[in-house]
């Protein structure tokens, strides 16, 4: 197995605080942060036990790319990316929301509704859809943004009357949400790809809406192949597709779910090297580009020594 980074525990010059999110280390500066994305894996809220090699550079990049190339449409936080797996911007006050935006009845949207529910986050979901069937237009299905435990889904309604977001600032990001859906799926489109449901994440700095965090990658997007997509639905066969959800059913077929009680089943090395296998080949198949990777002899020495090149100009 190659090697892999699981954590970081760096001490920077004017460094003000360090947080460790799930999958990203993260130390503040006054006015910027640090980001280092790790190769730890999370699934139904829960840090799986083994790291997988190269997981932290493909996010990396991959968010990398597309927030570059929709930086026109919305601003976002990024200022620099020294390393592979790392990203430096602006700090911001996040919001306490993240916006999910479905495409398709996928993931834990058709979970619920093949429970016989047909409201979700407040949205209304059309009778008679198959699982993977496209939504008429696309929905914003918000959640919370749980600092431990697990998000919970929450209705547009609910977010205003709690005064979680402002009125004026939510409709900022639900527009910036759609604005960004819709460009991700045409981008993704142009490789043979569906996005068929995503995550965002938008913090305020200085009085203005930033997006932050990740965007289309494997861990925060669900993406089908376009080929085929047609006949499996007519089929009711499954849809081939590059997300996480491959990482969920193994874990919902071992017995897990992240529920009280249940114990995360023992991850072989072949499932690990599969596990970055199809996390590669996002990155190609999405980026259109061969995945070059970095050099993982010592991660963590390259890592500190790119984010001091950088703090010290």
């Amino acid at each position: 197995m190659s090697n892999a980074i699981k954590e970081t525990h760096f001490s920077f010059p004017k460094q003000k605080g360090f947080y460790k999110g799930k999958v990203r280390d993260v130390y503040m500066f006054e006015k910027e942060l640090v980001v280092v994305a790790s190769d730890r894996i999370s699934a139904f809220d829960v840090v799986l036990p083994r790291a997988i090699p190269y997981k932290g550079q493909v996010l990396n990049q991959i968010a990398a790319g597309f927030l570059k190339a929709t930086a026109d449409l919305v601003p976002n936080w990024v200022t620099a990316t020294p390393d592979p797996s790392v990203t430096i911007g602006k700090r911001c006050e996040p919001f306490k929301v993240e916006m999910v935006i479905r495409g398709y009845l996928a993931g834990h949207a058709a979970r619920e509704y093949a429970l016989g529910k047909r409201i979700i986050c407040g949205v209304p979901m059309p009778e008679e859809l198959r699982e993977n069937d496209a939504f008429p237009t696309p929905i914003i299905t918000p959640t919370t943004k749980a600092s431990e435990g697990h998000d919970e889904d929450i209705s547009r309604e609910d977010i205003l009357a709690k005064g979680i977001v402002s009125e004026a600032d939510y409709l900022v990001l639900e527009q910036y949400t759609r604005d960004l859906f819709q460009s991700g799926q045409e981008m993704a489109k142009e490789k043979g790809l569906i996005l068929v449901d995503t995550k965002y994440e938008f913090g305020k700095a200085e009085g203005k809406i930033y997006l932050i965090d990740e965007i289309h990658t494997p861990d925060s997007s669900r993406y089908f192949y376009a080929e085929g997509y047609e006949e499996n639905q007519k089929q009711g066969l499954p849809q081939k597709q590059l997300s996480k959800e491959f990482v969920r059913q193994w874990l919902i077929a071992n017995g897990f779910q992240g529920k009280e009680g249940q114990v995360v089943p023992e991850m072989s090395d072949e499932l690990v090297q599969s596990i970055s296998d199809r996390y590669i080949e996002l990155f190609e198949k999405i980026t259109g580009t061969g995945f070059v990777r970095a050099e993982t002899t010592d991660i963590a020495t390259r890592i500190e020594k790119s984010i001091l090149d950088y703090l010290a100009n």
